[in-house]
């Protein structure tokens, strides 16, 4: 525990005879199967695909068994903040508002820096386990992130948030807004100085994105003046969009426009834009909206979608749907958003939600969803170099055991690995061309110690809940237990 394997600099590692590869095939511009194959890379980089290679080595890995991928891209995600919530956020809502528990949720319960760092280290964790080697970390900045995020071995892309305002919850259907603009403007600046701070660090493991919370949380000055520092800096930029009824309504009252509409009046709809969750769009049941224009903008724009299903899902919520958006032309990326942090889950979830949404099951594939997981990440960070295993790509590479049961018969691997196995498959990782997973153990962190601090964390958020929630409740009345207590406990 506690650091990556030292990589030295000229170090060239063969994946020697892999069962399967999934290889990137510009010949049809997207992944494929490539079997019994080497993967070979140099330092950071793969320099090699395909079978016999016969060049130097100075580490080989018998790659017999083993189905190797990419590492996949999650964008949109908060490791800070999510596991805090283990037990508390699966079942709560609030019917009074669309069956969203977010806003009630962030009034009532307050994390400390400590449980920020341990949540962290959870998630990252979790993450790496699950085949993830890139991430949109979206959090409030705190002490000790960066650290953290350079020793987890991981490819980080920071995105410290800010906004102009703050939610209110007084009752139970009702949003209110307190303001502070000029505080807006200020975490802007602070934001910029923590994403210049990352320059040359870890590598170059370590980049940014600029992150305004909310569409709904931030005046229109702070959205253009954040989107031109974004373009300046050629970061990318993302902030949530249409991500719940209430904030549809909202942005309405305000605007006459649905949130989508009034991000595209703004200026901020382009490429290296990502829209956290875009679930709510004009064309949405739950919305009876007459325009039928959101996903038209989306897409014309070459605006990039974060699709994370599974905390909507628990609402009651999905996107309607995944196929429709990718089919239309939008650029679809994946992200985990809460607990668990398990990427390969999530792709299911968008899977049987896509189909089930649709009423088709030829809505989506599994070919599109494990593409959104990595090339579409890709593609919404700005980068060609992830997200794909092909010469000059970054050694991000995954191995999963073919050997596992929840694997055979691997007929077809990738159906094998999303359908059954999740992350129980997955044995090593390598990020920018150092192991960080070693037989399904993740080298970099201490994922027990982390788990076990913020279990007495999460105590301690409960017991200041009466003194945070505007009605004075307790935790276990916002948020029951899913069984009583016997009589005789």
């Amino acid at each position: 525990m506690g650091s990556a394997l030292k990589r030295p600099e000229v170090s060239t590692t063969c994946i020697r005879g892999a069962d399967m590869v999934i290889a990137w095939d510009e010949s049809v511009g997207g992944h494929s199967y490539l079997p019994r194959a080497d993967v070979v890379f140099r330092g950071n980089e793969i320099i090699f695909l395909g079978r016999g290679y016969a060049g130097h080595v100075d580490v080989e890995v018998d790659g017999s068994g083993y189905l190797v991928l990419p590492g996949m891209v999650d964008i949109h995600s908060h490791p800070s903040l999510e596991p805090s919530y283990r037990g508390i956020r699966e079942e709560h809502g609030v019917r009074d508002m669309y069956m969203t528990g977010l806003y009630e949720r962030c009034m009532a319960y307050g994390v400390t820096p400590s449980s920020q760092l341990a949540s962290a280290e959870v998630s990252y964790c979790e993450l790496l386990l699950s085949g993830v080697t890139t991430i949109v970390d979206l959090s409030m900045p705190y002490e000790g992130w960066l650290d953290l995020a350079e020793r987890s071995g991981l490819r980080v892309v920071v995105g410290p948030g800010f906004a102009s305002s703050r939610w209110n919850v007084s009752d139970p259907h009702h949003l209110d807004f307190t303001w502070d603009e000029e505080g807006g403007f200020t975490g802007l600046k602070h934001a910029l100085d923590l994403i210049a701070s990352l320059e040359g660090r870890a590598e170059g493991r370590l980049t940014g994105i600029v992150y305004p919370a909310q569409i709904d949380t931030c005046t229109e000055p702070l959205l253009r003046e954040a989107f031109a520092a974004a373009q300046d800096r050629k970061l990318p930029i993302t902030t949530h969009v249409s991500q719940s009824v209430m904030e549809f309504r909202e942005m309405q009252r305000r605007t006459g426009l649905t949130p989508v509409q009034w991000a595209a009046k703004v200026g901020i709809l382009a490429p290296g834009t990502i829209l956290g969750h875009a679930i709510f769009i004009d064309q949405h049941s739950w919305i009876q909206w007459w325009t039928r224009d959101d996903l038209d903008l989306i897409a014309d724009t070459g605006t990039s979608v974060a699709h994370c299903p599974t905390p909507f899902a628990r609402y009651g919520h999905m996107l309607e749907h995944v196929g429709g958006y990718i089919r239309r032309g939008v650029n679809v990326g994946i992200g985990t958003d809460t607990v668990p942090h398990n990427f390969i889950e999530e792709m299911r979830w968008a899977l049987v939600l896509g189909r089930i949404s649709a009423r088709d099951i030829d809505a989506v594939s599994s070919g599109e969803i494990f593409t959104a997981a990595t090339k579409g990440g890709a593609k919404a960070l700005l980068r060609e170099d992830i997200g794909r295993l092909a010469v000059g790509a970054k050694a991000d590479i995954v191995l999963a055991d073919l050997g596992d049961r929840w694997m055979q018969p691997a007929r077809d691997p990738l159906r094998s690995l999303i359908f059954h196995s999740a992350d129980r498959a997955i044995r090593h990782v390598y990020v920018d061309g150092r192991q960080v997973v070693k037989d399904g153990e993740v080298m970099t962190l201490d994922h027990q110690r982390a788990l076990s601090i913020l279990a007495r964390d999460q105590r301690e958020m409960e017991e200041m809940v009466p003194r945070l929630d505007p009605r004075g409740r307790a935790s276990l009345e916002i948020t029951p237990l899913s069984l009583p207590y016997s009589r005789e406990a």
